[in-house]
C-alpha cells in the first residue's frame, strides 16, 4: 500500500513516510493509492471481534510495511478500558426522538472527552514507529491548530513522548471555557499552548504555511528535527477514523438492529470534513452506505457546497455554541475532490489554487453529480441546536452536546425532505459537559446560571443525572500553564523560539 500527494501523483511515499512527514511537501494530502475491498465473509468475521480486533484489522491492509507486531502493539496501547471506560472505546447508545429511533455512537468516552481522542490517542505510537522506520534520530515537531478538541486531544496523546514536541494553536476567543482550561493545564514537560488573534482558519492556514516554508523546514533540518501534523490532514489520524464505521456496522448486527447486508445513513457534525471523509472511505471498502449526511452550523460552507457544487469561503464568520465546527476552510474536503475527480492531482491542484487566490472554486457538473448522489448537506443555527438538546433531553432523558445536537437536528431535515427512513448512525463527537453553558441554557432555559464553568457542570449534571466524565471533573483544581498568545502573522516566529532556534 502506497500513498500519494492530492496534488502530485509522482509524490509517492510508504504509509510510514506519509505519517511521519504529515502533509506532502507540495501541500497536498496523502491518500492511499487504492482501498482494500472487504467481501461478505471479510464483513462476517469482522462481526466476531472486538473493537480491537477490527481495528487491527483494517490497520494492517493500509499499513503495509508496519509488522503485525507493531499494529498489535499500537491497538493494545491506544484502545485500553482505563482510558476509555470499557472494552469498547465506541458504543453506541440509543434514543427516541418524535417516535423515530436514533443509533447515536458516541466517540467520547476517552482521556478528552471528544472523538478526537479515537485517532490521538493511537497516533503517537504510529508516529514514533513511523519515525523510527523513515527518520531515525529526528525528532518530531508536532503542529496543531485546533478549533477546541483536537489541541487537548493531541496534547494528550503527545504529553512526554519521546522524540516529540507539540506546539497546539487556538483561536483566542473561539474554544469553549472547558476547552481552553483543558488545553492550558495540560501536562507534559514537551508541550506548548499558544492562542492566536483571529480564528481557527488563521490558525490552520498559518500552520499550513509553516510547513510548506522551505526555509523553516531547513532550520529544524540544523537541529535534527523535523515537522509533522496531528490534525487530521496527517493520514495517521484520519485511518483510525474509518475503524468506529466499521465497528458500529458491526455492533448494529450483533445487536440486531440492522440485518447483515442493510445500508445504513451516516450523519456527522463536521467543520473540517474528516470525520464523514472516514465514513467515507469505509464504503470504499464496502460498508453498506446508503447516504452520508453532512451537517453544520451557521458556518454552513460545506452545506453550500453540497448543495451548488461552489465552495465559497468569503462569507461572514460565525462564532457559535458549536466551536469544533467554526471553520470555513474544510482541509479533508480536498481528498474527497481528488477522489471524486478520478484521482486528477491536476484538477485538484487547481482548485485548491482557487482557494489559495480568491477563496473559492466550482466542482465539474460530473462531480457536482457525484456529490449530489452521495451527500446530503444541512445546518442549523445556535436557536435550532438549543431547541433540538431540549427536545432529546425532554423526550428521552437523553442529554448531547451541542454539536451532536446539529447532527441529530440535520438528520431531522434530511428525513422531513427525503422520507428516508434508512437507519442511521449519528456520530456524537462530545461529552455534553465540555459546553455546559450551552447545554444548561438549553435544557434549563431562564435558569440562573452560576458564575464559574466547573459550577455550570455541577448545575448541569443536578438537573440531567447524567455522570460527568473523570477527565473533566479532574480539571476543577488545576492550575494554567499556558497563557501565550501572538499574532497569527507571528505564529513561525513563535514555533522557532519555542523550539529554541534562532
Amino acid at each position: 500500500m502506497l500513498y500519494n500527494s492530492t496534488q502530485n501523483k509522482n509524490e509517492v511515499v510508504s504509509a510510514a513516510q506519509a505519517i511521519a512527514q504529515g502533509i506532502s511537501k507540495d501541500g497536498g494530502l496523502f491518500v492511499p493509492q487504492e482501498f482494500p475491498k472487504y467481501t461478505q465473509d471479510d464483513f462476517k468475521a469482522l462481526l466476531k471481534l472486538d473493537y480491537r480486533g477490527r481495528a487491527k484489522k483494517v490497520f494492517a491492509d493500509f499499513l503495509t510495511d508496519f509488522t503485525a507486531d507493531e499494529i498489535d502493539d499500537c491497538v493494545d496501547s491506544a484502545y485500553t478500558a482505563e482510558k476509555f471506560g470499557s472494552e469498547n472505546p465506541a458504543p453506541m447508545a440509543h434514543a427516541e426522538l418524535s417516535g423515530r429511533e436514533l443509533n447515536i455512537l458516541e466517540l467520547w468516552h476517552g482521556p478528552t472527552c471528544a472523538f478526537k481522542d479515537m485517532a490521538l490517542q493511537i497516533l503517537p505510537h504510529f508516529l514514533t514507529k513511523s519515525l523510527k522506520k523513515t527518520y531515525d534520530g529526528k525528532d518530531a515537531v508536532i503542529l496543531v491548530a485546533t478549533s477546541g478538541d483536537t489541541g487537548k486531544a493531541a496534547l494528550e496523546g503527545f504529553k512526554d513522548v519521546d522524540h516529540t514536541n507539540i506546539i497546539v494553536f487556538y483561536p483566542v476567543d473561539g474554544v469553549s471555557p472547558m476547552q481552553k482550561h483543558q488545553m492550558n493545564t495540560q501536562e507534559g514537560k514537551n508541550v506548548r499552548v499558544c492562542a492566536i488573534k483571529g480564528n481557527f482558519d488563521d490558525a490552520q492556514t498559518g500552520v499550513k504555511k509553516i510547513f510548506t516554508t522551505p526555509e523553516i523546514a531547513e532550520k529544524l533540518e540544523e537541529n535534527n528535527m523535523l515537522f509533522s501534523s496531528a490534525n487530521s490532514i496527517n493520514w495517521g489520524r484520519l485511518l483510525p477514523q474509518i475503524v468506529y464505521y466499521i465497528s458500529a456496522y458491526c455492533d448494529l448486527v450483533n445487536e440486531g438492529r440492522i440485518a447483515f447486508g442493510d445500508k445504513i445513513n451516516v450523519v456527522v457534525p463536521t467543520g473540517n470534513f474528516g470525520n464523514i471523509l472516514a465514513s467515507y472511505y469505509a464504503s470504499l471498502m464496502g460498508l453498506p452506505v446508503n447516504k452520508f449526511i453532512c451537517a453544520s452550523n451557521s458556518n454552513n460552507v460545506l452545506t453550500d457546497f453540497i448543495n451548488t457544487g461552489v465552495y465559497d469561503k468569503n462569507r461572514h464568520f460565525y462564532t457559535t455554541i458549536s466551536p469544533s465546527m467554526d471553520i470555513l476552510v474544510s482541509s479533508n474536503l480536498e481528498r474527497l475532490l481528488y477522489k471524486l475527480s478520478g484521482d486528477s492531482d491536476k484538477t485538484t491542484r487547481e482548485w485548491m489554487d482557487a482557494l489559495k487566490s480568491g477563496g473559492r472554486y466550482e466542482v465539474s457538473e460530473d462531480v457536482k453529480a457525484l456529490i449530489a448522489d452521495k451527500f446530503f448537506g444541512g445546518c442549523c443555527d445556535d436557536e435550532q441546536t438549543k431547541a433540538t438538546i431540549k427536545r432529546l433531553f425532554d423526550e428521552d432523558n437523553y442529554l448531547c452536546d451541542t454539536h451532536t445536537a446539529v447532527a441529530v437536528n440535520v438528520y431531522e431535515q434530511y428525513v422531513e425532505q427525503t422520507g428516508d427512513e434508512t437507519p442511521a448512525v449519528i456520530a456524537s463527537t462530545a461529552s455534553p459537559y465540555k459546553f455546559s453553558k450551552a447545554v444548561l441554557e438549553a435544557v434549563a432555559p431562564g435558569c440562573e446560571l452560576p458564575e464559574t464553568e466547573f459550577d455550570m457542570v455541577d448545575k448541569l449534571n443536578e438537573i440531567s443525572k447524567a455522570a460527568v466524565p473523570a477527565p473533566l471533573a479532574g480539571l476543577k483544581n488545576k492550575t494554567a500553564r499556558f497563557f501565550d498568545v501572538t499574532e497569527a502573522a507571528s505564529m513561525p516566529q513563535y514555533v522557532l523560539g519555542a523550539l529554541n532556534i534562532e
